[in-house]
């Protein structure tokens, strides 16, 4: 079901994806940076991550009908990110986590107002 999201839970959820898009190419910089091959599933999770934050910062901005659809899918690719990163203690990935964490719940708002697709209910 759509409804009309307020324009302070938007920008909450803006500046959550902005700060989780910041830090998840962060940390999948600093993943690939090491060298360390134990943290390329990390870097993977992170750079998904960022790609979904993105997209999801995109319908955001231009109030999309569909903004709860990547909502949606933006709150599970950040907790499955925060899951990743925090199984390491560098400080990008703890940077990262509590990133991923703040996004997941930013989204969690909105990820109940899906668009129904036509002759769906």
């Amino acid at each position: 079901m759509h409804t009309d999201p307020t324009t302070e839970d938007l920008s909450a959820c803006v500046s959550a994806c902005l700060a989780a898009l910041e830090q998840t190419q962060a940390c999948a910089n600093a993943c690939i940076r090491s060298g360390d091959r134990s943290l390329e599933a990390c870097a993977l999770a992170a750079l998904d991550c960022a790609s979904i934050c993105q997209a999801t910062l995109n319908v955001l901005l231009r109030q999309s009908p569909h903004h709860g659809d990547f909502c949606a899918l933006c709150q599970h690719i950040c907790r499955a990110c925060a899951e990743a990163c925090e199984q390491h203690q560098h400080a990008h990935c703890r940077r990262c986590a509590a990133a991923c964490r703040a996004c997941e719940a930013a989204c969690a708002v909105h990820s109940g107002e899906r668009h129904a697709l036509p002759g769906t209910h």
